[in-house]
């Protein structure tokens, strides 16, 4: 667990389902990741119609991204999740799906989960941004 980064829940303020309303972080290096879409390597679109395939190819992407600079998802702090649904179950689906995923620690921090009516490519449904606290270079 990297010690820069920190989590604070205020008892004042409304329970959540798995992240904090708070992320702290000790100066250092921060990486801003692209929002993560539901492409394969060959930019095709993965999993139409299905919020649960498109969930497991972002997460592979958003693993991809982070191992790129070095991180892991303990170390994001910040996260806001995509989901093309107005649907409540719909959007907790999605959700549960990235909190069981390989990435689920990375929604642990100051996470925001939106409702959207379109995202950018045609049949996307689930996008995941993440910021991350990079280790220090030696």
């Amino acid at each position: 667990m990297d010690t820069r980064v920190s989590h604070l829940s205020p008892p004042q303020l409304h329970s959540t389902p798995g992240y904090h309303h708070i992320t702290v972080v000790q100066a250092g290096r921060t990486a801003y990741l692209a929002g993560q879409c539901p492409l394969g390597p060959d930019g095709a679109l993965v999993g139409a119609g299905s919020h649960e395939e498109q969930v497991d190819q972002v997460v592979a992407n958003a693993m991809t991204a982070l191992a790129a600079v070095g991180a892991t998802p303990d170390q994001v702090v910040r996260s806001t999740i995509y989901v093309r649904s107005d649907d409540t179950p719909v959007l907790a689906a999605a959700w549960h799906r990235l909190r069981a995923s390989a990435l689920g620690p990375a929604l642990a921090a100051a996470s925001t989960l939106v409702g959207v009516a379109q995202l950018g490519y045609a049949g996307q449904l689930v996008e995941v941004d993440l910021t991350v606290a990079l280790p220090e270079q030696d």
